[in-house]
């Protein structure tokens, strides 16, 4: 006689066992292997601070980006561009590891092993998106400097903001790493497509004053809205191109759209023709 069984509300399954601890190992797996990595470390942090104080400072008072009373420095305004860089590096580049890991062979043991593909996607771009939310946070110490002072719910907003931005890029990252076997065409692509995503976010001059085309390509640019959600909430007194809640749902749908981009890839069967 068949023995039916039934499970209590908020009880583990085999099955969601089988989809949280292998995704659990491979998020852990990512930390562990990035933070091993000390020069990484550094670089992701050093690079656009760099960025950040030399170009700021170059422009200095040369440049008004029409903030309280048209008076805002260059260095506090490209502030919330030099966050989204570090959140863009570090989410990119730490999807290099799918491409490692194939060589390696590690991903094929992954893949054969008796679980879902959604654990790969999941562990991988969580393990991602942890990384370069971390680092993001981080940079916020530099924040007194542009005389931003966040209060608890304002960090919990840069948080979640920052979150969004991560998880959206390091899908992404995914999506193009996965069909890949080449780092040197893995850097071909940020270089050709995501180093101008990031210039064409408002990180580094203002939307209002842009060309036609340009402002056209900046407002469908889903970047925008991360860059233009943190000006909102570090700066405050700046005029705002787009309403925070309007930003914040576009950064769901982009996030929402590049994950499932990466589940599409990571089951898509590839099928050689018959001899």
């Amino acid at each position: 006689m068949a023995t039916q069984t039934t499970t209590m509300p908020g009880q583990i399954t085999p099955a969601t066992n089988g989809l949280l601890l292998p995704a659990f190992t491979l998020w852990w797996r990512e930390i562990v292997r990035f933070y091993r990595q000390r020069s990484r470390v550094i670089g992701v942090i050093a690079s656009p601070v760099l960025f950040w104080l030399v170009i700021g400072s170059g422009f200095g008072t040369s440049f008004r980006s029409g903030g309280a009373a048209g008076q805002e420095h260059y260095l506090d305004y490209f502030y919330p561009g030099a966050l989204i860089m570090i959140v863009l590096f570090t989410s990119i580049f730490t999807m290099m590891s799918v491409i490692e890991d194939r060589k390696e062979g590690f991903l094929l043991s992954v893949l054969v092993a008796p679980v879902p593909r959604s654990s790969i996607v999941l562990g991988k771009v969580l393990g991602g998106t942890t990384l370069s939310t971390v680092q993001g946070l981080i940079f916020l110490v530099f924040a007194p400097l542009v005389g931003v002072h966040l209060s608890a719910s304002d960090f919990l907003l840069v948080a979640l903001t920052v979150f969004l931005v991560s998880f959206s890029l390091t899908a992404l990252g995914f999506a193009i790493a996965w069909p890949m076997d080449s780092t040197q065409a893995f850097h071909a692509i940020i270089n050709l497509f995501l180093i101008p995503l990031w210039l064409l976010s408002g990180a580094l001059f203002p939307l209002a004053g842009a060309s036609g085309w340009i402002r056209l390509l900046m407002r469908i640019n889903p970047l925008t809205y991360g860059v233009e959600a943190l000006r909102n909430l570090l700066h405050p007194a700046s005029p705002a191109v787009f309403p925070l809640p309007a930003s914040m749902a576009t950064l769901v749908l982009f996030s929402l759209f590049m994950f499932s981009l990466a589940f599409v890839m990571v089951n898509r069967r590839t099928t050689k023709p018959a001899a």
